[in-house]
């Protein structure tokens, strides 16, 4: 049966999913495989003196163990746009807490895992640098952001914007190290065949992995092919090649056999990328009818000891709202720890904690409700850029979330909602992200016996992507959704970016759209061009597809199937292939190939941004100083919606990281060790469904001609954006406390 794009139906990839059919990066089978269980660094600081593998070799089932004494030359990695190049098995030197420095390779998982705690390792240890705090002295302005951006901008004067300002203040945030914590770990296997690689990686990026793997271990780009199916989530942990992938293909190729190497969670903590910890130092300042007149937003930040991450936590700041004077600043920390990397929502998400924050806390100065504060700043176009918005419905978002929460029993006055002993409080706070394009390609092959094959090399990391290109395939032709098949995660599929900063519905669904248009046409013209089709010499532009049948206007007399068409013609299928990307609105003649560098686009007439709004109710405990989050509404707009369904899922499970990053999330640091000192899921606190109420997320009907070739902005980012904020700005408003440091904990409640 035909659906709509737009429609919410059900995974197409269900059914594989709760049966277990669908198959992990791990589990993918394989005959004889080794198994790799990693050996990491017990220090943060300082180099190997002595590493004495002689027992785990001759331990039961060993097959091989390889440390920087006797591993293979690889070269060091060059990760693009952010990632960790920290040589690999290549030197005795330890720049943080759990570094790989030796695999050891044996018959089973256990033999394997009993092997690597018997190697034996000495160290010359030097105080890690690990606290951002102690550090501050030492901070740097990086010369680039990971997206090639200046790391700081401006506009007007912002110390004379501040000067004149009747009202202004002064303010410090804080947010604290995150993890992912995605369900399924990193995992990769990897096997040879002569000099041609294949890898089963656990990663939002499979052109990315390729790239990486290629160049680590000096093989041509064509002899790496790098597949993920399926994957249990990433949130930008995956959306890097970290070592173990490189230590798993370096291995394989070692020993003659496959590879499989698994991280355990303690071990995702590591090597493998987390939000850092910032500092964000804001000043404000408006005038008494509600103006901003100036904001300065300072953002530090931490930083591996050989790379430069950069959490752009001011880039909120720098078109959110109207005002003439802004000025943003990002500066870096080098400490002891894993390189960070991007987390979801990456910068936005720990910048709208303090810019919404701090635009709630002017909003109580003035005595100003907080939406209509936001209303009197809207921003009609991008201040920083100068340019129009392809769409912007940030007020539509209000209106629509406010009227649904019943904002309107919000009272300004602290504390005076109360639900029998508990302070019940009402917080709200605006949320935005980039809406991201970039180039892709695809396939399109219609077969004579009614199926439909897309293929593009994409990734589906838990977010809907075969369902939601299946359904829009099937809409274009004219098709049923069961007769599509869509296949992906594979680097021998056309290319497409990686699966990061939500550009996969409007990359790859852009390919996907444009490549089964030319296959539609091709197919109608083919009719048209027929003397033996009932078609023939018909315009073409009057012909359309409806499940499966050619006619015009709708009606089924004198029409014929796609089945039928072929079938006369001989032919066992029709293929179609074609590209898009970022350029020119209305048609992107200029297009970027894929594999270009991310985020580069020719220059545009518009700004392509996504936004929202969140509304929230909490229950403050005053004796306990527990906060709960009683309800959440919260409006999107995000340009055309592919499937209402997953983009509803989407949208619900950021809020819902909001919460936990609101409430729960932290990563503690033991400042003496240089370790995190919770790195595991029992003490890394997340929220689990006891700790959620009814999330509900609405979408606002908005139609952006110029985002993208389909018109749709991604969505998997902006749903953590400005929640956590909300949330604490629920706190003040039931309690009168105002906590600017993350997590909101009951000891900073009492």
């Amino acid at each position: 049966m035909m659906k709509n794009i737009g429609d919410p139906i059900a995974r197409v990839d269900g059914r594989l999913k709760v049966t277990g059919a669908a198959l992990y990066s791990a589990e993918i089978p394989m005959l004889k495989p080794a198994y790799a269980v990693l050996v990491t660094s017990t220090i943060a600081s300082g180099r190997i003196t002595a590493l004495d593998d002689e027992k785990a070799r001759h331990a039961s089932g060993v097959i091989a163990v390889f440390s920087y004494k006797n591993a293979p030359h690889l070269n060091r990695p060059k990760f693009m746009p952010a990632g960790q190049s920290t040589p690999i098995l290549q030197s005795a030197d330890i720049y943080y807490g759990g570094q790989p420095i030796a695999v050891v390779l044996a018959e089973s998982l256990e033999s394997a895992t009993h092997a690597a705690s018997l190697v034996a390792v000495s160290y010359s240890a030097l105080a890690p640098a690990i606290d951002m705090f102690a550090h501050l002295d030492s901070a740097f302005v990086p010369a680039k952001r990971q997206t090639g951006e200046d790391p700081s901008s401006k506009r007007g004067n912002a110390l004379d914007g501040l000067t004149h300002a009747d009202v202004k203040l002064r303010l410090m945030y804080t947010t604290p190290v995150e993890h992912h914590n995605p369900m399924e770990p990193h995992a990769a296997t990897a096997v040879w065949e002569g000099d041609q690689l294949t890898v089963y990686d656990a990663t939002q990026g499979v052109t990315n992995s390729a790239h990486s793997l290629s160049q680590i271990l000096g093989v041509p780009a064509a002899n790496v092919r790098v597949v993920s199916r399926f994957l249990g989530g990433g949130f930008g942990c995956k959306g890097m090649s970290w070592p173990h992938v490189a230590i798993a293909a370096m291995a394989a190729r070692e020993i003659k056999r496959p590879v499989k190497l698994a991280l355990t969670r303690p071990q995702m903590f590591s090597g493998n990328g987390h939000r850092p910890t910032t500092r964000q130092s804001i000043d404000i300042g408006a005038s008494r009818n509600g103006k901003l007149t100036a904001i300065s937003h300072i953002v530090d930040s931490h930083t591996s000891a050989l790379d430069d991450f950069t959490e752009a936590s001011g880039s909120p700041t720098e078109f959110l709202y109207s005002c003439s004077n802004v000025e943003v600043l990002h500066r870096l920390v080098r400490l002891n720890t894993g390189t960070p990397t991007f987390t979801r929502a990456p910068g936005f998400a720990s910048g709208s904690f303090a810019l919404e924050s701090a635009m709630d806390e002017m909003a109580c100065k003035l005595d100003i409700d907080p939406v209509e504060f936001r209303l009197r700043n809207f921003a009609a176009r991008d201040e920083q850029e100068n340019l129009p918005w392809s769409s912007n419905s940030l007020r539509e978002c209000y209106a629509a979330a406010a009227a649904r929460f019943g904002w309107q029993r919000r009272s300004s006055r602290l504390g005076s909602h109360r639900d029998g002993r508990l302070l019940v409080g009402y917080g709200m706070a605006s949320a935005t992200y980039p809406a991201h394009f970039q180039a892709a390609s695809a396939k399109a092959t219609f077969y004579a016996n009614g199926k439909v094959l897309v293929q593009c090399g994409t990734q589906d990391i838990g977010t809907g992507t075969y369902t939601v290109m299946a359904q829009t395939a099937a809409n274009v032709l004219g098709v049923g959704v069961e007769q599509v098949r869509f296949e992906l995660g594979d680097t021998r599929l056309p290319a497409a970016p990686g699966s990061g900063g939500s550009t996969t519905a409007a990359s790859a669904g852009s390919a996907v759209f444009n490549t089964v248009q030319v296959l539609r046409d091709r197919l109608i013209h083919m009719a048209a061009t027929d003397s033996r089709s009932p078609l023939y010499a018909t315009d073409e532009k009057l012909i359309i597809i409806r499940d499966g049948r050619l006619m015009v206007d709708g009606h089924a007399a004198g029409s014929e199937t796609l089945v039928e068409l072929l079938a006369r013609q001989a032919l066992p299928n029709v293929t179609v292939d074609s590209s898009t990307g970022p350029g020119i609105e209305q048609g992107y003649p200029e297009m970027q190939k894929p594999g270009d560098t991310p985020g580069e686009r020719p220059k545009s007439r518009h700004s392509y941004k996504v936004f929202g709004a969140h509304f929230c109710e909490v229950r403050v405990d005053p004796d306990l100083g527990e906060v709960r989050v009683a309800r959440m509404v919260s409006a999107f707009a995000g340009g055309r919606i592919l499937n209402a369904r997953t983009a509803r899922s989407q949208l619900q499970g950021g809020m819902i990281w909001g919460i936990g990053m609101a409430l729960m999330e932290e990563t503690r640091i033991d400042r003496q060790r240089g370790f995190f000192s919770n790195a595991n899921l029992a003490d890394y606190l997340l929220p689990v469904n006891a700790d959620i109420p009814a999330v509900e997320a609405l979408l606002v009907e908005e139609v952006d001609p110029y985002v993208n070739p389909i018109g749709s902005k991604g969505l998997g980012e902006i749903g953590i954006v400005g929640a956590a904020a909300a949330v604490a700005n629920a706190v003040y408003n039931a309690t009168g406390k105002r906590i600017r440091d993350l997590p909101i904990t009951p000891d900073k409640i009492i």
